[in-house]
């Protein structure tokens, strides 16, 4: 896979922005990267969207910046000059397409039925975009449409938000997950980034869906006795261990998972399938491993 869209996968998430100002477009992308989401698809809805774009890629080239709603191919041309590194198309049309594999571009097509999926396996495409996500029937159509095409990832958009990201990211044909419920037009006119920057997070965990697995104190006759309550009290698992105390998180992926602490400026250490952190918490080490 294009790393480009081997780093959208990595981060799970692809904010939808529709841009008036192309002025607002830094402080929106930083205010996206500070909550842990440092991708940007900035759509061409507004005559500001190249500007943006160029605003974007001059001041914070590690943002994963994508230009959506091309239309044409003078759009795709126009959006990559500007800096965009990858285009997403609402449907599927052919002459982008086509210009962009021609010419190395990725790009992540709208598809809404099996027909159009297969035309993107015949280009050399493993990544579409599952738009209108809910309003072609949502979950269900999609695990239909994914079935026989067993290389194809997609990235739903179009009606998802926080009551149902996680039921989409969850699946495993689901590259990310693409909306506008991070970049909502008011907070965007009244730049509050800050507010951005809290929705940005709230995402990214509800995404990753962290939960407290178990607990494992160090053995001594107090703890002892206080672990067995504690574990009655939360319903969660308290186990003795030899000189350290180790809380286990389990979260719906690690990599994601880890991408977002390295965004946060946190160290980790690899432990097989899982990671930890590099620095204690109040004397407990923090482990992290995949629920499944």
């Amino acid at each position: 896979m294009n790393s480009i869209l081997e780093q959208i996968g990595k981060v799970g998430l692809v904010p939808v922005i529709k841009i008036k100002d192309p002025q607002k477009a830094v402080p929106l992308a930083k205010s996206l990267k500070k909550g842990g989401v440092p991708v940007a698809e900035v759509t061409f809805r507004t005559e500001a969207a190249a500007k943006a774009i160029e605003n974007i890629a001059t001041t914070l080239p590690d943002i994963i910046l994508g230009a959506g709603t091309v239309l044409s191919v003078e759009q795709a041309k126009t959006a990559v000059a500007a800096g965009a590194k990858y285009i997403i198309t609402p449907g599927f049309d052919e002459k982008v397409v086509g210009y962009c594999v021609e010419h190395g571009i990725p790009v992540t097509p709208g598809c809404s039925n099996a027909s159009e999926v297969t035309k993107a396996v015949g280009f050399g495409l493993e990544v579409v975009k599952f738009f209108p996500a809910e309003a072609l029937g949502g979950i269900k159509v999609l695990k239909a449409l994914a079935g026989p095409f067993p290389n194809i990832k997609y990235i739903p958009t179009g009606g998802i938000g926080p009551h149902n990201l996680l039921d989409y990211i969850s699946i495993n044909k689901v590259l990310a997950c693409g909306g506008s419920w991070m970049v909502p037009d008011n907070l965007v006119e009244s730049e509050d980034w800050e507010g951005i920057t809290r929705l940005a997070r709230q995402a990214v965990i509800s995404m990753l869906a962290p939960e407290v697995s178990q607990i494992q104190i160090s053995e001594t006759e107090q703890n002892n006795v206080l672990a067995t309550l504690m574990s009655e009290l939360i319903n969660k698992p308290f186990a003795n261990a030899e000189g350290q105390n180790l809380v286990t998180i389990s979260v719906t992926s690690i990599e994601r998972l880890e991408n977002f602490l390295i965004l946060l400026g946190l160290k980790t250490i690899k432990q097989d399938s899982s990671i930890r952190l590099a620095d204690s918490l109040s004397g407990f080490n923090i482990r992290f491993t995949n629920k499944n």
